[in-house]
């Protein structure tokens, strides 16, 4: 059980919730930033001293009903919920994910047969484990980086030139959603000492990396859109598909276009042009 992290989950839950949100009466006159520890141990059925033990971080270990409690009362989404049962050290009934870094043949065979689809297989810490020409001929090629450098999250926060590859507001999302992805993996999986370190090399070098990750945010990655700013073809316009390997838990990320859309003659394009520069490469 992680006190300090639960307690700090807790309270950023809780200081979101408007009053009215819950059917409670609003008071211009209220201090407290959102709900009032006493409104969430109503709404929980528990006792208000039990409550702000918890937010203390000086508790005792809560059961899963209580859990669910808090939950429910808190509003949280699936992901917030299976994070609270990580940090009370408990695991939701569905989570059962091994990581590893092996991947599949299968996976690795799929990957040569998107020729024409930018796709990457990335694991818990995302670290980037394979990917086709496509990906490498979209977002460069994660081959020619040093191998601690291969990560999604590390190429966002510390490679300053990664913001030009794409549009402000999406590259703004995209640092949220890692950051909220991140902390999600590393309650699922404590023990993971390479997660750890990765967490703590970003919080120490990029002060928008610690900055998000003191607002406790929870969010598995998931399908999303984005504009990828290239070089050669210019701008374009993908779908992101995250297709799950849940006993592996790894992700093959795919981004893809309509058919006759601008986008996805930019992808023939570019897949011309990165088997031309393939070619011409020693």
């Amino acid at each position: 059980m992680d006190r300090a992290e639960l307690a700090a989950f807790l309270r950023t839950r809780r200081e979101r919730l408007r009053p009215e949100d819950l059917g409670l009466p609003a008071n211009s006159r209220r201090r407290t930033i959102g709900l009032r520890r006493e409104e969430v141990a109503m709404l929980a059925g528990m006792s208000v001293d039990y409550y702000i033990r918890l937010e203390q971080a000086r508790g005792p270990h809560p059961s899963a009903q209580l859990l669910g409690a808090l939950s429910r009362a808190l509003r949280l989404t699936k992901d917030e919920h299976d994070h609270l049962f990580h940090l009370s050290g408990l695991m939701p009934e569905d989570d059962r994910r091994a990581p590893t870094e092996h991947v599949r043949p299968a996976v690795l065979h799929l990957l040569d047969k998107l020729d024409d689809t930018p796709a990457v297989v990335v694991n818990n810490r995302a670290d980037i484990l394979a990917w086709n020409a496509m990906h490498a001929a979209l977002m460069g090629d994660p081959g020619r980086l040093p191998p601690e450098q291969r990560n999604i999250a590390w190429q966002h926060f510390c490679n300053p030139e990664s913001a030009e590859h794409f549009l402000p507001e999406d590259f703004e999302r995209s640092g949220e959603n890692t950051v909220a992805d991140l902390r999600a993996r590393l309650a699922a999986h404590p023990d993971d000492a390479r997660l750890r370190a990765l967490v703590e090399e970003l919080r120490f070098r990029s002060t928008v990396f610690a900055e998000l990750w003191e607002r406790h945010d929870v969010k598995r990655r998931r399908s999303d859109h984005k504009t990828v700013l290239h070089p050669v073809v210019g701008r374009i316009t993908l779908d992101c598909e995250v297709m799950l390997s849940p006993e592996h838990d790894q992700r093959l990320i795919i981004h893809s276009a309509p058919a006759g859309t601008p986008a996805h003659q930019a992808l023939a394009l570019l897949r011309v042009l990165g088997t031309e520069r393939m070619s011409a490469e020693p």
